[in-house]
Formats: structure tokens, C-alpha cells, sequence
């Protein structure tokens, strides 16, 4: 099977970055590791969200903590 490439807009780049970064953590560290970190990771986020100062770091750190357990589980 050969997949097409196709360009990704520039508006969308970010988002692509981020969830190729984050499947190259699950290939490294494999599924159950990468949904037990994304779980930590989270788990910090809303933490750090508990302060005014903290929700600037802890917000992000949560989203990608959920992306990495929902890359993890599927």
C-alpha cells in the first residue's frame, strides 16, 4: 500500500508537528507506556491549571497529555 503525499496548509502545520511528535513517542515507548505517560502528563496539567500563572503551562500540558493517551489507545 502506498499512501499519497499531499501538502499540508500552512495554517495547519502546528497541529501536524504535534501529532507526529506524538506518534513518534508511542513508537518509541509503545502503547501501554506512551497512554500511562499521557495520563501523567495530564494529570499534571490540571494540576499546574489550579494557579492563575499555572494555566498558561498546565492547559497545553494537559491537551497534549490527552493526545497522547487517545494516540496511545488507538
Amino acid at each position: 500500500m502506498t499512501q499519497a503525499k499531499t501538502r499540508t496548509p500552512w495554517y495547519l502545520w502546528p497541529f501536524v508537528a504535534l501529532w507526529k511528535l506524538i506518534a513518534a513517542i508511542v513508537t518509541l515507548t509503545g502503547r501501554l507506556v506512551a497512554v500511562i505517560l499521557g495520563l501523567a502528563l495530564m494529570l499534571a496539567g490540571i494540576l499546574a491549571s489550579l494557579t492563575v500563572v499555572g494555566a498558561i503551562v498546565g492547559i497545553p500540558l494537559a491537551i497534549v497529555g490527552f493526545l497522547l493517551t487517545l494516540r496511545g489507545i488507538f
